[in-house]
């Protein structure tokens, strides 16, 4: 598939899973809470006015931290409408959403503290773009937060990415690629981030800390 079949799918898939993402049946998506607790830490480490979810959702996480720290701006994007939808009609105080693409962020220089990106990254048909375009919007000292899936062994990220990957397409997910450690800290750097945090977590998570030069 091309760029733009890639998203048209995610967007397909992310509608359907509106009605069950914030839900107790979120199937596979309801993995992506285990994310929370270790994305949270990381913002704590350091004060912050703006933050941007990128590939918001429905704003679980924007959710919690609008309560936690009131007197901060959340920001959240989402490729899907459907989702931005949802997360409108929160009613956040602090929070405002738009449609967007991660690839191509559609926000000033220079405009947030933080930066976090949670199980969307892999659905990024350029992710180098991601990189620059995040790197862009963040102030000088900025952080980005990522996590996503990972594997350590190559065989296992070549089965996913050339078997596990057309297949999932085919039923209808707009899954793009899975990357390694080393794929991601090149991508970081080669868009002006210094690595603070690189690993693997638990059960094939990815963690990555960057911060702007």
């Amino acid at each position: 598939m091309n760029e733009e079949e890639y998203k048209q799918v995610s967007i397909k898939e992310f509608t359907r899973a509106v009605g069950k993402y914030d839900g107790s049946h979120a199937g596979v998506y309801k993995m992506c809470r285990k994310d929370y607790p270790d994305i949270l830490a990381e913002i704590k480490k350091k004060p912050f006015e703006r933050l941007v979810d990128i590939g918001c959702g429905t704003a679980p996480i924007i959710s919690l931290l609008s309560q936690e720290y009131p007197n901060a701006h959340f920001t959240g994007i989402d490729l899907t409408p459907a989702m931005i939808e949802v997360a409108k009609s929160k009613n956040l105080p602090n929070a405002d959403f738009v449609v967007g693409d991660a690839e191509n962020l559609p926000f000033d220089n220079d405009s947030f503290d933080v930066a976090i990106c949670s199980e969307s990254f892999h659905h990024y048909p350029h992710p180098q773009a991601f990189f620059t375009s995040v790197a862009r919007v963040l102030r000088p000292g900025g952080r980005l937060i990522i996590r996503d899936v990972t594997f350590k062994c190559k065989l296992i990220r070549w089965f996913a990415n050339y078997i596990e990957m057309p297949i999932l397409n085919k039923l209808g997910y707009g899954d793009v690629r899975i990357y390694s450690l080393s794929d991601v800290r090149n991508m970081s750097e080669l868009a002006g981030f210094k690595i603070l945090t690189l690993e693997k977590r638990g059960f094939m998570r990815l963690h990555c800390v960057a911060q702007k030069r």
